[in-house]
């Protein structure tokens, strides 16, 4: 089974992410932060990204340290629509996929499938 972690800030954002990813199949942690230590049995991270043009890069970059086999999809509220992971925001964070928040249920579990695949 697949495993996803979801690091957010805002609990109640926090739970509606891992109840939508949880009712697809996925297995899903949660937590408010980033810990200290590595992490080798998450398939993706689902992480806010809070400050896309200032600390986003420094976020991601300690993500993919703490999280190295992960791939991972940012969530932002910076962002006025989801961007395909070829675009040039995506790119220049080093991320999979960056999703706008808020976003709907679908538009969620669509990017977790382009990212690992759906839950089997």
């Amino acid at each position: 089974m697949l495993t996803i972690e979801v690091i957010e800030d805002d609990a109640a954002m926090r739970t509606l992410l891992t109840e939508w990813l949880r009712e697809d199949g996925y297995r899903v942690r949660s937590r408010s932060g980033m810990g200290a230590s590595v992490v080798d049995d998450v398939d993706l991270l689902v992480i806010d990204l809070l400050d896309l043009p200032g600390q986003g890069t420094t976020t991601v970059d300690r993500a993919r340290k703490l999280y190295p086999k992960a791939a991972v999809i940012g969530i932002s509220t910076q962002l006025s629509r989801t961007l395909a992971p070829d675009s040039s925001q995506a790119r220049a964070l080093s991320v999979d996929r960056l999703v706008s928040k808020p976003c709907s249920r679908w538009e969620l579990v669509d990017a977790v499938v382009d990212t690992i695949g759906a839950a089997t």
